[in-house]
């Protein structure tokens, strides 16, 4: 096959004005007009926009300040009757909290499930509050869900001694008042939350 001209000579007609013009002042469009230089126009960049991805939601390993380091803003659902006497006559209670995250000496107040209390507000506007847990092989929920809370230490307390666990799932307390009477028994209900002292609004 042989080769072009070079078309010195030659005139052609713009694909966008339909004038004429020098053959070799010719360029060919990105859409495939053939236009004067003078009529070039650039590919329109919004033609070519990059696909981007959602943002991100969530991070992957969250780990939620507790303790010293800033209290637990909400409370923590423990899991069903997540609390566990010791020994007979010991007010000292084990905690089940999966990944709690908390330290020793922290304050933790447990709570039941929310009510309403309908002598402390207005009919249109009650005030809630939470109900005690039941009663734990006789040591009394009021006592457990006490308001001033209950200090805590990390660990699982059996047979007068700590055993330390390296899940971070186990802390315990000692009641304020009252033992158990069996000992080694589970209980706390269906709803028990364990978080700070007050709750933000």
């Amino acid at each position: 096959m042989g080769k072009f001209a070079t078309g010195k000579n030659a005139i052609a007609i713009s694909d966008r004005s339909g004038m004429q013009f020098p053959y070799s002042e010719m360029v060919r469009e990105w859409n495939g007009s053939w236009v004067h230089i003078s009529e070039y126009e650039i590919k329109q960049p919004q033609l070519e926009l990059k696909v981007r991805g959602g943002d991100g939601t969530a991070l992957q390993n969250p780990r939620p300040p507790s303790g010293a380091a800033g209290t637990n803003p909400v409370p923590a659902l423990l899991g069903l009757n997540p609390l566990f006497t010791t020994d007979a006559g010991s007010g000292i209670i084990n905690v089940f909290s999966f990944n709690h995250g908390r330290l020793p000496g922290e304050v933790v107040r447990f709570r039941g499930a929310p009510k309403q209390s309908p002598g402390t507000g207005s009919d249109s506007d009650p005030i809630g509050a939470f109900s005690n847990i039941p009663n734990v092989d006789g040591i009394l929920g009021s006592v457990i869900c006490q308001e001033g809370g209950n200090i805590i230490n990390l660990g699982f307390y059996q047979n007068g001694a700590v055993v330390p666990k390296t899940d971070n799932n186990w802390f315990y307390f000692t009641a304020a008042s009252g033992s158990a009477t069996e000992g080694n028994k589970q209980g706390g209900g269906t709803i028990v939350t364990a978080g700070p002292l007050v709750l933000l609004p």
